[in-house]
């Protein structure tokens, strides 16, 4: 049963591609930090691995967090199209966390979600039946689902 990639499989690649067939990482954040992070602060380019943040996702983001919570965006093996967004609120940074703020409200992805989500836009959309927070205009996905919630990647 395979329920993890073997280590030597995933080494050395910048974005280590499943294998054919289902998905090695189904139903569990993806952690493959020994991957591509180096030791030590990773303060590389500002402009790699950025998330930016749309005025409602502001706003919506400083009506609902309170004191030190922010807005944590990862990115999960699953869902429709082989990757899934998962957002929820925090208030525990950890080593492997890249911040991003614009007027005063924060998002908070870890190293590992963020290759495959740098350059997005997060946007809070409220329509008639439901309002949530998404991922809008993603240059690492290759096609997403009509829910929003669910990408596959370009390699």
């Amino acid at each position: 049963s395979h329920s993890w990639c073997p280590a030597p499989l995933c080494r050395g690649r910048a974005l280590p591609a499943p294998p054919p067939g289902p998905a090695c990482v189904v139903g569990r954040p993806l952690r493959w930090s020994s991957s591509f992070s180096q030791p030590g602060p990773t303060e590389s380019d500002p402009s790699e691995g950025q998330v930016f943040l749309s005025k409602s996702c502001v706003k919506r983001l400083l009506e609902i967090t309170e004191g030190s919570e922010f807005l944590r965006l990862q990115v999960e093996g699953g869902g429709c199209s082989g990757f899934q967004y998962k957002f929820s609120l925090d208030t525990v940074i950890n080593p492997d966390d890249r911040q991003g703020q614009s007027g005063g409200a924060r998002v908070v992805v870890d190293v590992d979600s963020l290759a495959f989500v740098k350059g997005s836009m997060v946007d809070f959309s409220q329509e008639l039946i439901r309002s949530s927070f998404q991922v809008v205009s993603n240059p690492q996905a290759e096609k997403g689902c009509s829910c929003g919630t669910s990408f596959s990647v370009k390699f």
